[in-house]
């Protein structure tokens, strides 16, 4: 699915999104090391046996990427600009590897830009959810949106 134009979002709709991630070892280690983020806890399954998770925490920089990532095809696919900004950031339940989230994105707001004619700015919010139910994530994210383009006539 093509994401949406600016005119097609509406303040209040609720997305939830089709799509799941389990999130592997793998995943975890890698994008921590990636981005050079070298906290034991994310990268030492010893030192994280002795943490008071007692295993690897998910890196929540990854927890992030996908909130947004997995978002994507059903809202901003080809029709984003640019991200703006992201608020309001939380990780009120731990992510461990093996577990697998899914996404629920609510739009918060929307306003024509008053600097670039024919696009606008969507506040969307980005929640992760682990197959518990229990939200891991949460993102307040403001996206540079395309309007529908005018048809020439």
């Amino acid at each position: 699915m093509a994401g949406l134009w600016y005119e097609e979002f509406e303040v209040g709709r609720v997305f939830e999104h089709e799509w799941t991630r389990t999130i592997t070892e793998a995943d975890n280690k890698w994008f921590s090391l990636l981005t050079m983020n070298t906290q034991p806890v994310h990268i030492d399954n010893a030192a994280a046996a002795r943490s008071v998770w007692k295993r690897p925490l998910v890196n929540s920089l990854f927890t992030l990427g996908l909130m947004v990532g997995m978002s994507v095809n059903d809202t901003t696919f080809g029709t984003t600009i640019a991200n703006l900004g992201m608020s309001d950031v939380k990780f009120p339940h731990p992510l461990f590897e093996g577990d697998t989230i899914r996404i629920r994105t609510t739009v918060l707001a929307k306003r024509e830009s008053k600097s670039r004619p024919g696009e606008g700015i969507v506040t969307l919010r980005h929640e992760a959810l682990n197959q518990d139910g229990a939200v891991c994530g949460i993102c307040d994210r403001q996206a540079l949106m395309m309007m529908r383009p005018q048809k020439a006539g």
